[in-house]
């Protein structure tokens, strides 16, 4: 290696280093304004909560293993949701790369269900699969899985059409230019697609625990709301915010590797 690009990648540790420190400050600088906020009483604790009041009731819900318990089951039904949208996802979407006629037909209500606000399907769904875990997951799966597909089939039609003809010419058929060419060459926008799901899918979980849970990060919310224990709704918010994040780094990390 030399003097040159020891340096550049001396510098480059040091820019990383710079930037975590800035973020890990700011995040510790909002703890505690928000704090000292509540207890100069500039803001009503009650209305707001407070960091240590945050603490108070996790620490709480850690001894006796509730808070565990509804994150086990938010992340289950949003992994649960995230696998059937990417399964099916890329599924429909080789079906209709693989049948233009198909895809002519039903793309134009693709489009039409993408663009329909999810929330307004939830109450719907409710009342079709009844108050439970089922219609929870298929809340979440409506969320993200027309967009899902639209994506991905519109990454495979922006394959290289010249590299299509050449396989063509050399006797190959429509499985071996998925298999060997459309699939790898979408691999950028179907891990693109991961990174976004993961996020949707815990957005439309909330959204069913909201309206038919019994357990869960959502169920603490709405209930919190309801008999006004803005701790509980704060505390459950900031998991989700810990949750989303680490989600979201998981699914970076195999967009690296692969």
């Amino acid at each position: 290696m030399s003097v040159n690009q020891s340096k550049y990648i001396r510098q480059q540790k040091i820019y990383k280093a710079i930037i975590t420190c800035t973020r890990f400050l700011i995040f510790i600088a909002i703890l505690i304004l928000w704090e000292v906020s509540t207890q100069l009483q500039l803001v009503n604790p009650f209305i707001f909560s407070s960091p240590s009041r945050i603490a108070a009731i996790f620490m709480k819900m850690c001894q006796d293993g509730s808070i565990l318990h509804h994150c086990m089951i938010t992340l289950g039904e949003t992994a649960l949701s995230f696998f059937i949208i990417i399964a099916a996802g890329i599924g429909i979407a080789v079906l209709l790369w693989l049948w233009k006629g198909l895809s002519d037909i039903i793309e134009p209500y693709l489009i039409i269900l993408n663009s329909l606000p999810k929330s307004a399907l939830a109450p719907m769904l409710i009342v079709w699969l009844g108050n439970n875990q089922k219609a929870i997951i298929v809340t979440a799966i409506s969320v993200a899985i027309f967009g899902t597909i639209l994506n991905i089939y519109t990454g495979f039609l922006e394959t290289n059409k010249d590299q299509i003809r050449l396989i063509r010419t050399l006797g190959g058929g429509s499985m071996s230019i998925l298999t060997k060419l459309v699939l790898p060459s979408s691999r950028k926008i179907i891990v693109s697609n991961l990174k976004v799901n993961i996020g949707l899918c815990l957005v439309g979980v909330i959204i069913g625990e909201f309206l038919a849970a019994r357990a869960g990060l959502g169920y603490l919310i709405i209930y919190g709301s309801q008999v006004f224990k803005m701790d509980l709704v704060a505390m459950s918010i900031v998991i989700l915010c810990v949750i989303s994040a680490i989600l979201y780094k998981i699914i970076d990390l195999i967009e690296r590797r692969t």
